[in-house]
């Protein structure tokens, strides 16, 4: 059974998209890894790398060059100071040289030893291959980036499965009924079954700090993206529109970090209609964050990211001022157990399902997430992720220019809202009255997923993407 952690579904990178380019990322490290192995990494004489299908039609959008780059330099994505960027690009590009993995200094020239190749790998639409000559001889190696920063290398015949991520939980999921029957039998809510199956691959110490440290990072991206002002990076000169909200919600309240910040909204009295606001005004945050190469929490993507910190940030700020760390990881643990479902059941890669597998996904994970917050069910939790990914069914993904910020930004709003409507609509409802199962929608999502045409699945080929022309912006 395929067993898949909560810190696999939440993981912190560098935007703008995880699939294309902290998958990417991952890759060129696991290529570095594979070289070290075979003690073949001092013999590597050039580097070529290929982009194919979605990498290359939207790769350019999606900084997947770059990350290709920053990944065969050895930088890590979780801690490589996102304002140095830039420098380490440029400089490959003036020298045409790349300092391989901080050690070796090779002639690479981007413009020609990136290649973005139009045509599809059979076996997933984010294919990359890695080639070099050692002793006069090619050797190439061939990874897919799956979507929310998974990477695979060897070509399975279940596209949907990755086969790599195995361990032995003491309470093996891959529905939402086997789910349900788990918290029956212990008598425990999600949050806790999720919770015992964490244990048995590390401490709850060591959980509680992983989770600590993905909190942060949300918090940390919503509160620059409410600070930072201008127009997002990439030629589509999108302002960033999180500064403006915020400036006129948060009135005179001032605060010089994060945690400060918290506190100054919880203090503020907040009208209904400013609460859609403050919600949109997070996610909007966070993705223009997201857009501009900075870190943020893949939840379970990259282009999905803002969804899940907006609603917990709701949570704590609207819907319970006494909230703390124990709601936080709570409400983490419910949503990675929630995304696993439809990575197992689904995908979570817009390249395969379109943007029902990102924004869906995330608004179904920050639903549930949310009513085991406001005391529902375990029954209610699953009906809340069922109605939030019920009415993203069939979203297609046509990023305009390949960026990962027309629709994709205000998705994250929308997604959000949705992911408080259906709690407040789950815990109203009554299970023995519920027609569709979350399993059902999982199915039938991927079933939407297949039949979906190619040229809204991450290809800037349909829908807004050739509907709206770059100039018109």
């Amino acid at each position: 059974m395929e067993c898949i952690s909560v810190f696999d579904m939440l993981k912190i990178g560098v935007g703008p998209s995880s699939s294309h380019t902290l998958g990417p990322w991952r890759a060129a490290e696991r290529w570095i890894e594979e070289l070290k192995k075979d003690n073949t990494f001092n013999l590597t004489e050039t580097i070529q790398v290929d982009l194919y299908g979605s990498l290359s039609l939207t790769g350019k959008g999606h900084a997947t060059d770059y990350a290709v780059m920053l990944g065969l330099l050895g930088c890590d994505p979780e801690t490589i100071p996102t304002e140095n960027i830039a420098d380490y690009i440029n400089n490959i590009k003036t020298t045409k040289t790349l300092n391989f993995n901080n050690e070796r200094v090779l002639i690479f020239n981007p413009e020609t030893d990136i290649v973005f190749n139009r045509k599809f790998l059979p076996f997933h639409s984010n294919g990359m291959s890695f080639t070099t000559i050692i002793n006069g001889k090619k050797q190439t190696s061939t990874f897919y980036s799956i979507g929310g920063g998974f990477v695979i290398k060897e070509e399975r015949t279940n596209h949907k499965k990755n086969f790599e991520i195995k361990c032995s939980f003491p309470y093996p999921i891959e529905k939402g009924t086997e789910l349900l029957q788990f918290c029956k039998d212990l008598n425990l809510p999600i949050s806790q079954v999720v919770l015992e199956n964490e244990k048995s691959i590390r401490t709850e110490e060591e959980i509680d700090f992983e989770l600590i440290r993905i909190w942060d990072t949300m918090l940390e991206c919503m509160y620059i993206g409410c600070h930072t002002e201008g127009s997002l990076p990439g030629g589509l000169n999108v302002r960033r529109r999180a500064f403006d909200m915020h400036q006129s919600l948060k009135g005179d309240s001032k605060f010089s970090n994060p945690v400060e910040w918290i506190y100054a909204i919880r203090n503020t009295e907040v009208k209904f209609r400013q609460i859609l606001k403050w919600v949109s005004c997070f996610a909007l945050a966070v993705n223009e964050v997201n857009a501009s190469l900075g870190r943020v929490v893949t939840a379970p993507t990259n282009g999905s990211a803002g969804v899940i910190p907006s609603v917990l940030m709701y949570y704590l700020v609207i819907e319970n001022h006494d909230g703390n760390f124990e709601d936080i990881k709570k409400f983490l643990l419910v949503a990675g157990e929630i995304g696993s479902l439809f990575k197992k059941g689904a995908t979570i890669s817009a390249a395969m399902g379109g943007c029902q597998a990102e924004i869906g996904v995330s608004s179904a994970m920050a639903a549930g997430a949310l009513t085991e917050l406001l005391g529902g069910t375990p029954e209610q939790v699953l009906i809340a992720a069922e109605i939030a990914m019920e009415h993203h069914l069939g979203l297609t993904c046509d990023p305009i220019g390949g960026l990962v910020q027309i629709p994709c930004i205000e998705r994250n709003a929308m997604g959000a809202i949705k992911a408080i409507n259906a709690a407040e609509l789950a815990l109203d409802t009554d299970p023995k009255n519920v027609k569709v199962p979350l399993d059902k929608v999982i199915n039938t999502m991927w079933e939407t997923a297949k039949d979906m045409n190619t040229k809204y699945k991450e290809t800037s080929e349909g829908g807004l993407a050739v509907g709206v022309n770059m100039s018109d912006c």
